[in-house]
């Protein structure tokens, strides 16, 4: 899997994961028990909507039916015989008005009914509205037939049954399964009523004609199958009970005669548009009468009992819905409830292993770290605390947990105790090395005192830079084992004797300029080492990386914040990257990392570093103009003096390690203002005579404005090249060790002065004479080329650099 694939997958924290696994099941089990309660709840009402809809249209509209079928059969009666008495047909009427009344005052209800309900019940409303004028037809026919009247009535009850039929047909299965037989009994009561109504009509004629005999044979055939193949079989209960007694009856076994009678009678008459009915007038009448009330009580008693069978199913339909919302609400809280505890305890457990991991790794380990840096002693038992989680997977997370740190201190204990061995291994190795190197240049300094001749005063000032250098080497493993140099100073030194000193311990010291005009700056002296060691390896690093024989220069001057010390050369310099990277490690304080340093050795880098933090010096590389690099140094006002009270011993109050940088080449002057500090030499505290190497190398130095006494002189060369300037002798030497000036006319003899005058001179004042000097003022031969004492024929290898 990609490591981006698996970051889509990823939810965040362990804790959204957590509480997405406890809110996601609580969402659903709400939204299941919100839907199943609205369901349940909407079915309830519904079906109590239609009960209450039912009961005050369909039983209603019931009522209506059996007043008009008993109008019907009046209005029937009247039209065959109109001189009989009204009042039966006008009391039917009142109460078929009162029936309709109450129907017609249900708008409201029909209004709100589903639109097939409400078209069927409007449509009865309407052929309601028309009633009083087949009424009036019935009182007065003018304009339609008897039968067209009694067919009005019939299409009004045809209509109401059609309703009621849709009035059944409620959500619940079980109730519409039982309004169907009930429907069924309403259309066989209707078809008995209009056979009733045929008759009737026909009775005082005493016969039929074609079309009124074929109407009454479908409604008989109609009526019989509608009896005996659909309700009886759908029947049950109490309703088919009392639908089987009327069937037995001798009433309708009465009508049933009747209407063979009246069937059988087409076969007997003459022509088919006279059919002559039985005399069974008064026996039709007679079970008609009774029939009627009992059928219109059954089925009365069966509407009633399915409005209240439905009323009870919607009244228990909506308690159950009532319990098991509540139950599943119950049950819901529980189980989010009980989500959100463990939820909670295993987050809050979670992060409690987070703290302390965190704990652990952002102050635990960095205190054992820290004070193991500063060598205390440390325990790694009582350094860890261990967690106890229980014994789950939580539990066994915070055993390994506890593993995992016991280790990490051990293994930084180890580490601390492996690199302060290193360390003193590494220092051990220095001092002994310190101590060879010391009296080496010991050695090769009394051989400078011994010897005069040029050519061996040339290898031995060679020899001394070198020991130079390696001496800076050792004190470079000094440093990385975290100890001090040996060297030390009790007063202040001059700026410019720092920096000389610093290029004096380079190998390519001859490609070195030095730019200043503080002659009044001073370094404290627990700096001056540091100091010296730190522009050092940084004027080493700048030859290493810049090619021969471009010059490097140190610039210093005084700033705002403090000393301003700049090394540049002009080398390919480094990308912006290499500069950040650099600047980011010399602005921290460096780490001593045996495994990081054996990696990649940036030794120079890392005494630089080092060096830097102890004295609170800011070192920063930058690009060069000349494409090269810049390094600045930043010394505080804490370590800088801007005037030394002794100022009669700016020359002799401390070793001044290393090759003197001076003002020119010239030997001879360098040698001359320099050799009292050899002969009394102030040596450092690691015993050795610093001050006979500052004649070791010569460089570029300059002091800008230059003093009077220092003025330069340039003497032409017999080999034709460039002249090299030349100082007035004794300017460099401090007035206590200076000599009375020499007469006005020995001015002349300067002109002439050579490197071989120089090395004589040298020479003669170990010995202690100031003759030599006069005495070598011989110039060379033409095919000789001078030999600057200490200045080799090319430059010495240094150590191969690996800084940058």
């Amino acid at each position: 899997m990609s490591r981006r694939t698996g970051a889509r997958r990823r939810l965040g924290s362990i804790r959204l994961s957590l509480v997405l696994l406890a809110l996601v099941p609580g969402v659903t089990l709400a939204a299941m028990w919100g839907v199943t309660t609205i369901q349940m709840f909407s079915e309830g009402l519904r079906l109590r909507d239609q009960t209450e809809l039912s009961r005050s249209t369909g039983a209603m509209g019931t009522d209506a039916t059996l007043a008009l079928q008993r109008e019907r059969s009046l209005s029937a009666a009247f039209l065959a015989s109109p001189k009989s008495s009204r009042a039966a047909l006008d009391a039917q009427r009142e109460e078929t008005d009162k029936a309709v009344a109450k129907l017609v005052g249900q708008a409201d209800a029909i209004e709100k009914a589903p639109a097939r309900i409400s078209d069927r019940l409007y449509s009865v409303l309407g052929s309601v509205g028309s009633l009083e004028y087949y009424r009036d037809q019935v009182d007065d026919p003018s304009d339609i037939t008897a039968q067209q009247a009694l067919d009005q009535y019939s299409s009004i009850i045809d209509d109401q049954i059609h309703a009621f039929q849709e009035l059944s047909q409620v959500d619940d299965g079980d109730l519409t399964s039982q309004a169907g037989p009930l429907v069924g009994l309403e259309h066989a009561a209707e078809l008995v009523s209009r056979e009733d109504a045929h008759l009737t009509l026909a009775w005082p004629t005493g016969h039929l004609d074609d079309r009124a005999w074929t109407q009454f044979t479908e409604m008989v055939n109609t009526r019989r199958w509608l009896v005996q193949d659909q309700v009886l079989p759908q029947l049950t209960g109490s309703a088919k009970a009392e639908t089987e007694r009327i069937l037995a009856s001798p009433e309708w076994q009465t009508l049933q005669s009747v209407e063979d009678r009246v069937l059988a009678a087409r076969n007997t008459s003459a022509g088919a548009d006279r059919i002559d009915l039985p005399d069974a007038h008064r026996q039709w009448s007679a079970a008609m009468s009774k029939l009627s009330d009992r059928y219109a009580g059954l089925i009365q008693q069966q509407t009633t009992g399915l409005l209240q069978r439905s009323a009870d199913k919607a009244d228990a339909l909506l308690l159950k819905a009532a319990l098991l919302s509540a139950g599943g609400l119950l049950a819901l809280l529980v189980c989010v409830g009980m989500s959100w505890r463990i939820t909670r305890s295993l987050s809050r457990r979670l992060r409690g292993l987070r703290r302390a991991a965190v704990s652990l790794a952002q102050e635990r380990l960095p205190d054992v770290v820290a004070r193991l840096e500063r060598g205390e002693t440390v325990d790694p038992e009582s350094a860890t605390t261990p967690l106890d989680y229980g014994h789950d997977e939580l539990g066994q997370v915070a055993r390994a947990f506890n593993t995992a740190q016991r280790t990490a201190v051990h293994t930084a204990v180890e580490l601390a105790d492996t690199r302060r061995g290193f360390q003193k291994i590494i220092l051990g190795i220095a001092r002994q090395s310190q101590n060879l190197v010391n009296l080496q240049l010991s050695k090769l300094d009394t051989l400078e005192r011994e010897h005069t001749d040029p050519d061996i005063l040339k290898g031995l000032y060679e020899l001394d830079s070198t020991a130079s250098q390696l001496r800076r080497y050792e004190e470079n493993l000094v440093i990385v084992s975290g100890e001090r140099p040996g060297r030390s100073w009790t007063e202040p030194v001059a700026l410019i004797d720092i920096l000389r000193s610093a290029v004096g311990e380079v190998a390519e010291y001859q490609r070195v300029e030095v730019l200043t005009e503080e002659e009044e700056v001073f370094v404290a002296p627990p700096a001056v080492a540091d100091v010296i060691h730190l522009l050092a390896e940084l004027i080493d690093n700048a030859t290493a990386y810049s090619p021969a024989p471009s010059a490097v220069t140190v610039r210093a001057q005084m700033v705002a914040k403090g000393l301003a010390v700049e090394v540049e050369d002009r080398g390919l310099g480094m990308s912006e990257e290499d500069y950040t990277s650099f600047n980011e490690q010399l602005a921290v304080p460096p780490q001593f990392d045996v495994v990081a340093l054996a990696d990649d050795l940036r030794l120079g880098m890392f005494v630089i570093a080092q060096l830097a933090h102890r004295h609170g010096i800011a070192v920063t590389l930058r690009s060069s103009p000349y494409g090269g690099t810049t390094a600045i140094v930043l010394m505080p006002h804490e370590i800088v003096v801007r005037e030394r009270a002794d100022t009669g011993a700016t020359d002799g109050d401390g070793p001044q390690e290393g090759p003197a940088a001076v003002d020119g080449p010239d030997a001879g002057d360098a040698e001359a203002s320099a050799q009292p500090q050899r002969g009394g030499a102030a040596r450092g505290s690691d015993g050795t005579a610093g001050a006979a190497r500052e004649l070791g190398a010569l460089v570029t130095a300059r002091t800008a404005p230059a003093a009077p006494s220092a003025a330069r002189e340039v003497l032409p060369r017999r080999d034709g090249l460039a002249p090299l300037p030349r100082r007035v002798p004794q300017t460099s030497l401090v007035e206590e060790l200076r000599e009375e000036a020499a007469p006005a006319g020995d001015d002349d003899t300067l002109d002439d002065f050579t490197a071989e005058a120089a090395a004589s001179s040298l020479a003669g004042f170990q010995r202690g004479t100031l003759r030599a000097r006069d005495d070598a003022a011989t110039p060379p031969h033409a095919d000789e080329t001078p030999v600057v004492p200490g200045q080799a024929a090319g430059p010495v290898p240094s150590t191969p650099p690996a800084d940058r």
